[in-house]
């Protein structure tokens, strides 16, 4: 499942990248751009998520290997 995740988050980063090279700076909320924005904002959510995933399963094996 850490590999899963970590694969996810590289997947997740390439987009970001690959939607930036998207970005038209002279018209940012026109066209393509805006697709372009929205396609890193989802990106950076999820790499997000994944990193909060990551750190509940931290603390989940934490407090399994207390009791």
């Amino acid at each position: 499942m850490k590999i899963f995740t970590y694969v996810l988050i590289v997947i997740a980063a390439l987009l970001c990248i690959y939607n930036a090279t998207k970005l038209d700076f002279e018209n940012l909320l026109q066209g393509e751009s805006v697709v372009a924005l929205i396609g890193i904002v989802a990106s950076l959510c999820a790499v997000l998520i994944l990193l909060i995933f990551m750190t509940s399963r931290k603390i989940q094996d934490k407090v399994n290997n207390q009791k």
